[in-house]
């Protein structure tokens, strides 16, 4: 991953860390709470990404020489400055685990810590997390609609920015196979993917000089874009004439890939004139505006596509483009802490906390979860949080525990997994929820409670605020 020092973030963390330092509130412990408050894509779920790349940027984060000499040229002053340059964060993280399904509402990720430290890591968490898990969540989408074929992520020239190398990561743990980006391969030990381009074959005065000098230098990864000139009349042939050239010498061709055009029809054709030409173990690979929603119409189709190589889609979030995370004060001072709002599904909820999502005996989930303290005894009921006369009874549920200590203390308490390790969780787990809430149209709603004491303890504050 890239390196980040602490001036990754608001200048607000900065100057309320600055006040807090002044006031003698630098190792007062505060707990904050990262949770979001609505599904992407009109889903009926969300994967959780980018744990492993904040624990890294945590670990290591500092204020270096420029950032220090940045915020004196900002109006920092020299005792402040000297905190800074001994700033390391030493708090405890509680999280879910990375590649799982997560809900609105609920904490995700719990960070404790002094003040200054839970509250100068929040743009980072927020950046990392929030982007991660949405786009994660559109691969996982994608990968569904895909029913076992290849995923491959082609979305690097359409990232914002240097967000396509963080994009490569999450879109494996949702569920994609492989990676364009050179970079993010080497980092996060991707498989690396890619054809040609249309300026390749224009390059040749013949398009099959062109998909000849490929299969001679690439014989064992030769992928040809066949959709330059003509697809049917020209470059299929012309695909089709390497390949048995290819053969020919003992080698393979591996894939015809198209990139405009009526996808479904142009795929039938083209498997058709290959099987015909004996190249029935060559691959269709299709690019070009792929969605989930486009992916399962092709295959509805009956459209024999191997692999699909999805870009803006994908990198961008397209529609929502953003995640909703936010990271709300829960806990300051030795007391517990919310924030009201005119909206009481927007009110917080205090104090510190763990998550338990309601499992049948068979291992398959309910379809809900509750939120409850985390010095409370055994949670037998719980409430709707803003029509509490709703109940329910939660004796037949296994109660599983949400949310791990993965740092402790400033130290790490778990082991980097790879991604791909990290994609066969979040599959299996996709596998427990029932098919309603993985539905595109009219998913099911996922319910979120809250235990009885964690109910009061929220009507308590809000009462107490409110001067009731």
């Amino acid at each position: 991953m890239f390196d980040f020092t602490a001036t990754y973030t608001d200048q607000y963390q900065i100057t309320m860390s600055q006040v807090y330092f002044h006031k003698g509130l630098q190792d007062e412990t505060a707990v904050f709470d990262y949770f979001f408050r609505d599904l992407p894509f009109g889903g009926g779920y969300a994967i959780f990404a980018g744990l492993e790349d904040l624990l890294q940027a945590a670990t290591n984060l500092r204020f270096d020489a420029n950032d220090l000499a940045l915020l004196k040229k900002e109006g920092m002053d020299a005792a402040f400055l000297d905190y800074l340059e001994d700033f390391r964060f030493t708090g405890t993280i509680r999280a879910a685990r990375e590649g799982d399904l997560i809900f609105p509402n609920r904490p995700v990720v719990s960070v404790e810590g002094s003040i200054i430290e839970a509250q100068l890591l929040e743009t980072l968490l927020l950046n990392t997390l929030n982007y991660q898990s949405l786009i994660a969540t559109k691969a996982s989408r994608m990968w569904l609609s895909a029913n076992g074929r290849t995923l491959v992520d082609f979305g690097l020239r359409r990232a914002p920015g240097t967000g396509g190398y963080a994009a490569s990561r999450a879109a494996v743990i949702g569920g994609f196979e492989a990676t364009s980006n050179v970079r993010a391969g080497r980092d996060y030990h991707i498989p690396i993917s890619g054809t040609m381009a249309h300026s390749f074959v224009q390059r040749y005065d013949d398009e099959l000089e062109a998909f000849r000098a490929f299969a001679e230098i690439r014989p064992h990864d030769c992928v040809l874009l066949v959709d330059t000139y003509d697809t049917l009349e020209s470059g299929m042939p012309h695909a089709i004439q390497v390949g048995q050239e290819m053969a020919a010498r003992g080698e393979q061709l591996k894939g015809i890939r198209l990139d405009s055009g009526d996808l479904a029809w142009l795929a039938k054709q083209s498997r058709a004139m290959l099987d015909e030409a004996g190249l029935e173990e060559v691959k269709i690979a299709v690019s070009n505006q792929l969605d989930e929603h486009v992916i399962k119409s092709l295959l509805d189709q009956e459209a024999p596509i191997d692999l699909f190589g999805v870009g803006t889609s994908l990198v961008t979030g397209r529609p929502d483009a953003a995640l909703d995370g936010v990271y709300k004060l829960a806990f300051a001072n030795n007391e517990p802490r919310l924030k009201l709002s005119e909206n009481i599904e927007k009110v917080n909820l205090p104090g510190r906390k763990q998550v338990f999502r309601l499992v049948y005996p068979d291992g398959s989930f309910y379809g809900g979860e509750v939120v409850g303290l985390t010095d409370e005894p055994a949670i037998d009921v719980m409430y709707h949080p803003t029509e509490p006369e709703k109940v329910l009874d939660l004796e037949r549920f296994e109660l599983q525990p949400l949310l791990h200590p993965v740092m402790v203390e400033g130290e790490r308490t778990t082991e980097p997994q790879p991604v791909q390790e990290l994609a066969a969780f979040s599959q299996a787990q996709l596998r427990h929820l029932p098919d309603e809430f993985k539905r595109f149209e009219n998913p099911h709603l996922y319910k979120i409670g809250l235990s009885q004491a964690l109910l009061e303890e929220r009507d308590r504050l809000m009462r107490a605020h409110r001067g009731g």
